[in-house]
């Protein structure tokens, strides 16, 4: 017996009763079959709806051979009525996300002949992927006619056209289908063969916005969000804006102008940080004394800084200038010596240093993990 989809019938049934078929153990929790249910399972790209079966959590739904199978946290018993409720406001935010996607990638299709090659709507976001590739500004105007669309408040429809009618049909597939096909129309915009559930108008969705994207397998990804999504991603960048402006003590329009004021502070003051440490090394440089031994020294300075030291400290020394910057476990070193070939001084001892590294003969660089008394008593200090 296969379950009768409830949410063909009405994408915002929230609540309905059904006779458990079966509910069997499995991994940690159970799964079990209805003869009817408006929950979602995981198709087509889109996470499975989520709720309660008469209280009890439905985590996850996924059909087999016409059969959707509820993944609840506790067992029920075979045979008796419950009652199904969904969460709303998981369900329906899918539903906006969903049309919103098809908006857009019919509105893709119509423009650029692009075919939509992959998509994921998660709990979190979405991501589509084209198979052509489109740059910021024409993703912008995407966005823009999306939108419109959503404004034009157009009809969506869904139906499940006869063969024969549905080899005339012109519509959008990733897959070729020849029976049980489902057309979701979105009016004067995009026909496309989809399981899901979707609005009834464009109005519902309220808003379509593409937050970022990158080439992808030759064409472009882009994440989207629609709906109560996309305005809760609004509240958290204009508080983040509102917070930053604060800080900067700039108009929230010219934040990004009081940032790059501030990274250009921070990059000046860096330099001279730098400069001042080097000028640090020159004089520890000067005043190193000569020894038979290694020379072991630790100085927090940029690789420039240490290369300074290290030259300086092999012309004092007779084994190997070691010089470290940073802390025990995650030291920066460079090593050099007159007399020994690094290389094989740091394949031989890097094991006991803690070392991974590379260079010439005459000095190396790299990082160890070695804490500071483990390296003064390698070196004699």
């Amino acid at each position: 017996m296969q379950t009768r989809k409830l949410y063909y019938e009405d994408a915002y049934c929230k609540r309905f009763t059904a006779r458990v078929l079966s509910c069997e153990r499995a991994g940690d929790g159970w799964e079990t079959a209805l003869d009817a249910t408006a929950f979602f399972p995981e198709e087509g790209g889109q996470t499975a709806d989520t709720g309660t079966l008469d209280g009890v959590a439905v985590t996850d739904a996924r059909e087999r051979d016409g059969v959707i199978y509820h993944r609840l946290a506790g067992p029920i018993e075979p045979g008796r009525q419950v009652e199904g409720v969904l969460d709303w406001a998981e369900r329906f935010r899918k539903m906006q996300t969903h049309t919103a996607e098809h908006i857009l990638s019919g509105l893709a299709h119509a423009k650029y002949g692009y075919e939509n090659v992959g998509f994921h709507l998660g709990t979190d976001c979405c991501t589509v992927d084209l198979s052509g590739e489109l740059d910021r500004a024409q993703l912008d105007e995407l966005e823009r006619q999306a939108n419109q669309v959503v404004w034009r408040n157009v009809p969506v429809t869904a139906r499940f056209p006869a063969v024969p009618e549905l080899k005339d049909l012109h519509y959008r597939s990733k897959l070729e289908l020849t029976r049980d096909v489902r057309i979701v129309t979105v009016q004067g915009v995009d026909d496309c063969a989809c399981c899901a559930p979707h609005v009834s108008g464009t109005g519902q969705i309220g808003a379509i916005k593409i937050l970022d994207f990158m080439r992808h397998r030759g064409g472009v990804r882009f994440w989207m969000k629609a709906g109560s999504d996309a305005m809760e991603d609004y509240a958290r960048r204009y508080a983040a804006t509102v917070a930053v402006s604060g800080l900067l003590n700039t108009p929230q329009e010219d934040v990004a102008a009081g940032v790059e004021r501030l990274l250009a502070q921070r990059d000046g003051l860096k330099r001279e940080m730098a400069e001042l440490r080097r000028e640090m090394a020159r004089a520890r440089a000067a005043a190193l004394p000569e020894t038979d031994g290694h020379l072991l020294l630790f100085f927090q300075g940029d690789e420039d800084a240490l290369r300074l030291l290290a030259n300086a400290g092999m012309e004092k020394c007779a084994g190997v200038c070691a010089v470290f910057a940073g802390e025990d476990g995650a030291w920066r070193f460079v090593m050099a010596s007159r007399t020994a070939d690094m290389r094989a001084f740091l394949k031989e001892h890097g094991p006991a240093l803690g070392a991974r590294g590379g260079g010439q003969a005459r000095m190396v660089s790299g990082r160890s993990t070695a804490d500071r008394a483990a390296l003064e008593a390698f070196f004699g200090r």
